[in-house]
């Protein structure tokens, strides 16, 4: 039986949460779905260009699992961009650093 995941810490949620490619309808598009926490590992290291264990300190998790989300992430944001699908930001298990706790789990 697996460990039950830890909540990761998140500065703030997403200001957008949808995005898709011009031109096409919102009803033709297939979706990817990119978790916040997985959002944040993205913000933290390419936006705010932060060494991974900075990141993973400030998310309150393990490099290796910081890495593991990063490259989720990215892999979900090149499939969006490549094959044109629409990139939904919403759920995953986190906890604002605000204090409130939100916890998200879900396909």
């Amino acid at each position: 039986m697996p460990r039950p995941r830890r909540c990761r810490l998140v500065e703030s949620e997403p200001r957008v949460s949808f995005f898709k490619p011009s031109g096409i309808r919102k009803l033709d598009l297939e979706e990817a779905r990119l978790d916040v926490d997985e959002f944040e590992a993205v913000r933290l290291k390419d936006l705010e260009s932060l060494e991974q264990g900075e990141c993973a300190r400030r998310m309150g998790i393990s490099q290796p699992t910081f890495h593991r989300l990063l490259a989720s992430a990215r892999k979900k944001i090149a499939d969006s961009i490549v094959n044109g699908k629409a990139l939904r930001i919403e759920g995953g298990s986190f906890t604002l650093a605000k204090g409130r706790r939100r916890r998200f789990q879900g396909a």
